[in-house]
């Protein structure tokens, strides 16, 4: 089992940045990626970004050029670093934790408010 803790979210004005944080505890052996996903309103769950052991990163295309994700390898911490931020950008995030062990296993945090608004 791993368990998830995130923090960071919160209301922010247009152009304001904030930091999601995801904390992977518990069996954390044999988790080959990290992330965040996000959901608003209406609207179907999708990537915005992930972290890989390797150190590979994906982003989706409309936070490539603002968004950075980084990873605490030894504390299994995920950082998503969110700068220049939109209304559009106005979501439920939730972190994704994936393991491997005999199988594929994927985890889901709680999720956190990420408000974007003047």
């Amino acid at each position: 089992q791993v368990h998830l803790v995130e923090s960071g979210g919160g209301l922010v004005r247009p152009g304001g940045s904030l930091r999601l944080s995801c904390a992977a505890s518990g069996n954390t052996h044999g988790i080959y990626m990290m992330g965040w996903y996000r959901q608003a309103p209406g609207k179907e769950r999708e990537l915005v970004a992930d972290i890989r052991t390797s150190g590979t990163k994906t982003f989706a295309d409309s936070v490539k050029d603002r968004f950075t994700i980084s990873r605490e390898d030894g504390e299994y911490t995920v950082f998503l670093q969110m700068n220049s931020l939109q209304p559009e950008d106005t979501a439920v995030y939730y972190c994704n934790v994936r393991q491997w062990s005999s199988a594929d296993y994927s985890y889901w945090g709680q999720g956190t408010q990420v408000t974007v608004s003047s």
